[in-house]
């Protein structure tokens, strides 16, 4: 997750860079609790829907994983789905949870927060309630496959606020929604909202399967721009927004970029020092996730490679093991091919998500075709060279591996 705002706020109020560890450092664990939803969203990287499906960890399984991960002391932990209400035990399972972990977040489509959930859901405690929207009205009802879910979702923001819970706006940018963007931070400040995080389109679940959809990236650069913006009116004293994104992390170095052209070297240095000491992508790294039926995954969208299973095998022997590929992505630099091997913002970005790469190539650090930078801002030779655009043909032969 790349923090906008925070990483702004530095160009006027410098604050000491703080290094990153390396190895098994303790991660944010996102838990899909859950596999069902009341959705349909063309992005769902879990491919869930409104059904039973079978495997799910039993709550003796999941209050047992709960507290090895209190044990390990995680540092943050986020509550999803599929639809996390819809699981029956969620509020027992939160509750304890509020005891165990430091932070503590939930991760909604926000449908079903209403009346006496919502006093439950702020009776618990958490740090923090993300909740999707992806358009207003009827582009987000289009996009989440049920019709009706913008009014719900956003009936759900306004009984949190209500309850003085800190909430944030999730929004995925892609060709069919980008319009959308300057709507939804007018939203956000209409609302009171605190947290405005937009999220790149990842090959994965349904993701994948539609990937077609990926916003072009000039689109991108204007998503980006307007952020900046955003987050720049935040720092300079206006109406407080969090503004953070996720799953491409060459928006450090669109950034940095920016901020070259307008302050001092000094500055400008004391930014790299923080985004080198973040160093992007963390998958493996500083964040992990646990399925609805006990895999445990280098991120959440790395469903085809698996660790292990809490089931059988504590998280945090798992993590703390010798997984050939976890080990391969705590290395800096990784061994990045193409274009993000030959960056000279790699150390920055860490390398994009490589999850892209492994969807469309079959190899895991192959360059990310997400990267909407130009050769010359990434210090790459062939600068002439045409940027990528979005794949939309093919995907790899999955019996192709590289694991």
């Amino acid at each position: 997750m790349f923090r906008l705002t925070e990483y702004m706020t530095q160009l006027v109020h410098p604050t000491p860079v703080r290094k990153r560890g390396t190895g098994a450092v303790k991660p944010v664990v996102i838990w899909n609790l859950t596999r069902r939803c009341n959705l349909r969203c063309r992005h769902c990287y879990t491919v869930s829907a409104d059904v039973d499906f079978p495997g799910e960890l039993s709550q003796a399984q999941a209050m047992r994983t709960l507290e090895d991960l209190g044990r390990l002391k995680v540092p943050a932990l986020i509550l999803s789905g599929g639809e996390p209400l819809d699981r029956a035990d969620l509020f027992a399972l939160a509750e304890r949870a509020r005891h165990l972990v430091r932070v503590l977040a939930l991760s909604t489509n926000g449908t079903k927060i209403s009346g006496e959930t919502a006093d439950r859901v702020a009776g618990i405690g958490f740090d923090y309630v993300g909740i999707s929207i992806d358009g207003i009205g009827a582009t987000n009802d289009w996009f989440r496959g049920v019709d009706g879910a913008f009014d719900a979702a956003l009936r759900g923001v306004r009984a949190l606020k209500k309850r003085d819970v800190k909430v944030g706006l999730r929004f995925c940018l892609t060709e069919g929604t980008q319009h959308h963007l300057p709507d939804l931070l007018q939203l956000c400040d209409d609302e009171g909202v605190d947290k405005f995080y937009l999220s790149h389109l990842v090959y994965a679940g349904r993701g994948d399967k539609n990937r077609g959809e990926d916003a072009h990236h000039q689109m991108t650069r204007q998503a980006m721009d307007l952020l900046i913006d955003r987050a720049w009116a935040t720092a300079s004293g206006g109406t407080p927004l969090d503004v953070v994104t996720g799953n491409n992390d060459a928006d450090a170095g669109y950034f940095l970029d920016w901020a070259a052209r307008r302050f001092e070297p000094v500055q400008v240095a004391h930014l790299r020092d923080h985004l080198t000491a973040w160093g992007g992508n963390s998958s493996g790294l500083g964040v992990a996730n646990i399925d609805f039926v006990g895999d445990v995954h280098p991120d959440t969208y790395w469903s085809d490679y698996t660790v292990g299973n809490v089931k059988d095998t504590a998280f945090s022997t798992l993590w703390t093991g010798d997984d050939p590929m976890l080990a391969t992505l705590r290395t800096r630099p990784r061994p990045l091919k193409g274009r993000c091997g030959a960056c000279a913002l790699r150390e920055v970005c860490g390398g994009n998500t490589r999850i892209r790469a492994l969807q469309l190539t079959g190899d895991p650090w192959a360059e990310d075709p997400a990267c909407y930078l130009s050769n010359c801002e990434i210090g790459v030779a062939d600068a002439d060279r045409l940027q990528l655009t979005p794949f939309r043909g093919k995907k790899h032969d999955p019996q192709h591996r590289f694991f």
